[in-house]
C-alpha cells in the first residue's frame, strides 16, 4: 500500500497543506458524518481508484500532466489498486475515502497528487465509484430475477395439465391449471427484469470529465473517459451529471417491485401448503422444524420473503425522501450509498431464494383435483355455455346457474348436475328449454372447460405452449444481455491497465 507519514495533521475537509480550512474536524462531525461515509469505503474503493486512474490517463493523453508527474502518480495509483487500504487503516478525521486516497498519494508523490483534482470535484470521483459498484450489483439482481422467471416457467410446464380451482378473495373462482396459475407470476418477473435493465442503463452513464458542475478548462475527452471506465456513454449535461439522483429511486423501486411480486406468490403458497389446503409441499430445505410441536414443519422461506418485502418498502420510502432537497446538495447521497446497495443485495438474495423454493416445490394433484370436483368452479363455464346455446344474455344465464347452485347447496351437495341446471333454467325463463345433456356435461367437466378456454393445449389450440415459448425466448435474451454487459464491465481493469502501461511507456520513450 502507498505509505503515509505518522506526523501528518488531519484537517477538517482535508485538501492538503494549503487548504482554506485550517482547523481539525470536530469529533462529532467525524463520528456522525465522516465515519458514516467511510462505512461505505469497501463498496466505493475499487471504483474510486479506477476513476483516479482514468482521470490521470485522460489528462496525460491531453499532454497536460508533466512526464515526471505522470510516471510518479500513475505508478502510485497502480500500487494503490494492487493494495488498497484496509477499513481499519483509514483515519476518519481526514474526511471521506477520496481525501484519504489523496492523503496517501501526497505522502508518496508529493505535489504530483494534486493532478487528481484537476478539472474535477471530489463528488465526481464518488459518483463514478458509486455507479461502478451499483452496475455490478444490478446485474446480479437482474440475473436472480431471470432465474426466478426460468424456475416459474419450468414449473408451469411441469404442471400445465394439472387442474386446480383458481381463487379470488380466497373464494373458488374458475377452474384453471396449476401450470397456468404459476405462469402468471413469470410475466411480472420479466417486467421486473426490464425495470432493473432500465435502472442499469441509468447507472451505466458516465459523469466523468464534467468539471465542478459547469465544465472545465482542462481538455478532457469525456467519450474517452467513459470508455476507460466501461460506461455506455457520457451524461450530456454537466450539472445534471453531478447532481442527478432520481435513478436511485428507480433502483429502489425495481428491487422492491421484484420482491413484492415474490411476496405475493409466497403468500399464496403459504396458504396452499397449509394443512387445510395441502395443494403443495415445499422442499424440506425451505422449512424449519417447530421446537415445541414434533409434527409441525414451518415454511420458513416464506416469512423471509414476505419480511424482506416489508423492509424494502420502507427503504424505498427513505430513498425517495432523500431526493427531496434543493439542487446541488449531498444530503441525498451521504445516506444513499449504503441504503441503495443494501436494498439491491437484499432483493438479490430473496429473488434467488424464491427461485430455489419454486424449483423444489411439489404439487399434490389428488388434493387439487378433489377440490375442483367438490366445488362450483365450473359455474361460470356453465353460464357461458347456456348463454351461447340459447342465445340469451349472460346475466340471465348467470341467474340460472346461481339458482342451480343455491338448490344444490340446499340439498347438501357440492356438485352441480345437468338435471339441476335444466330445472333452474326452466324456472328462471318460465318455460321449458332445450339444454342437451352432452352440452351440460361438457360444461361441467373441468377438462372440457380448460380445453375450450385454451388453458390446456389441444391439436388446434396451443395458447399455453405459445406463452411458455415466448417467456423462454425472453429469458434467453435476458441471459445474452447479462453476458454482454458482464463482458463489457469486466474489461474495465484490463483497459485501464493497458492505457496506463501505454502512458508509462511513452514517458520512458521520451526520457530516452
Amino acid at each position: 500500500m502507498v505509505g503515509v507519514s505518522d506526523e501528518s495533521q488531519p484537517l477538517a475537509g482535508y485538501l492538503g497543506s494549503d487548504a482554506r480550512i485550517t482547523k481539525r474536524a470536530a469529533s462529532e462531525l467525524v463520528e456522525a458524518g465522516y465515519s458514516l461515509e467511510l462505512g461505505d469505503a469497501p463498496l466505493l474503493q475499487e471504483g474510486l481508484i479506477a476513476s483516479h486512474l482514468a482521470h490521470v490517463v485522460a489528462l496525460s493523453e491531453a499532454e497536460v500532466v508533466p512526464a515526471a508527474d505522470q510516471q510518479a502518480l500513475l505508478s502510485a495509483l497502480l500500487d494503490l489498486a494492487s493494495s488498497p487500504p484496509d477499513q481499519d487503516e483509514i483515519d476518519p478525521r481526514y474526511g471521506d475515502l477520496y481525501n484519504w486516497h489523496e492523503h496517501l498519494l501526497e505522502a508518496r508523490v508529493g505535489a504530483a497528487a494534486g493532478w487528481l483534482s484537476a478539472g474535477r470535484a471530489r463528488r465526481e470521483a464518488g459518483r463514478i465509484a458509486f455507479r461502478i459498484a451499483l452496475r455490478g450489483l444490478l446485474l446480479e439482481m437482474f440475473e436472480a430475477t431471470n432465474r426466478l422467471a426460468e424456475a416459474l416457467v419450468d414449473a408451469a410446464q411441469r404442471y400445465q395439465d394439472l387442474p386446480m380451482p383458481d381463487y379470488s378473495y380466497l373464494q373458488v373462482a374458475q377452474v384453471t391449471t396449476f401450470g397456468h396459475y404459476i405462469l402468471s407470476f413469470a410475466f411480472p418477473a420479466l417486467r421486473d427484469a426490464e425495470r432493473i435493465r432500465r435502472a442499469h442503463k441509468w447507472v451505466n452513464q458516465s459523469p466523468a470529465g464534467v468539471g465542478a458542475t459547469a465544465g472545465t478548462r482542462y481538455p478532457l475527452d469525456r467519450e474517452r473517459l467513459a470508455g476507460l471506465l466501461a460506461f455506455e456513454a457520457p451524461i450530456p449535461h454537466s450539472r445534471d451529471a453531478m447532481w442527478q439522483t432520481d435513478g436511485i429511486a428507480d433502483i429502489g423501486l425495481a428491487a422492491t417491485s421484484a420482491v413484492v411480486n415474490c411476496s405475493r406468490l409466497a403468500e399464496d403458497l403459504e396458504i396452499f401448503a397449509s394443512d387445510e389446503f395441502a395443494f403443495i409441499e415445499l422442499d424440506e430445505e425451505m422449512c424449519r422444524a417447530s421446537v415445541a410441536m414434533p409434527q409441525k414443519r414451518n415454511p420458513y422461506a416464506i416469512p423471509v420473503i414476505r419480511g424482506a418485502a416489508g423492509l424494502l418498502l420502507g427503504r424505498l420510502t427513505g430513498l425517495i425522501a432523500l431526493q427531496k432537497t434543493p439542487s446541488a446538495r449531498t444530503d441525498n447521497l451521504i445516506y444513499a450509498y449504503g441504503e441503495t446497495t443494501e436494498t439491491v443485495a437484499t432483493a438479490t438474495s430473496v429473488l434467488a431464494l424464491a427461485g430455489i423454493m419454486i424449483r423444489g416445490m411439489r404439487a399434490r394433484p389428488d388434493r387439487m383435483v378433489m377440490r375442483v370436483e367438490e366445488s362450483f368452479a365450473a359455474a361460470t363455464d356453465v353460464a357461458e355455455a347456456i348463454g351461447l346455446h340459447l342465445g340469451i344474455d349472460y346475466r340471465t344465464a348467470y341467474r340460472i346457474v346461481g339458482r342451480a347452485v343455491a338448490a344444490t347447496v340446499a340439498e347438501g351437495d357440492q356438485s352441480l348436475s345437468a338435471e339441476g341446471v335444466r330445472e333452474a333454467a326452466n324456472d328462471v325463463l318460465g318455460h321449458s328449454v332445450d339444454l342437451p345433456n352432452d352440452l351440460l356435461e361438457a360444461s361441467l367437466s373441468a377438462e372440457a372447460n380448460l380445453t375450450a378456454r385454451g388453458v390446456v393445449d389441444t391439436g388446434d389450440r396451443a395458447e399455453f405452449s405459445a406463452m411458455l415459448s415466448s417467456v423462454r425466448r425472453e429469458i434467453a435474451c435476458n441471459g445474452s444481455w447479462i453476458t454482454q454487459r458482464r463482458r463489457t464491465q469486466e474489461a474495465l481493469w484490463p483497459r485501464l491497465r493497458e492505457s496506463v502501461a501505454a502512458r508509462l511507456k511513452a514517458v520512458e520513450a521520451r526520457a530516452a
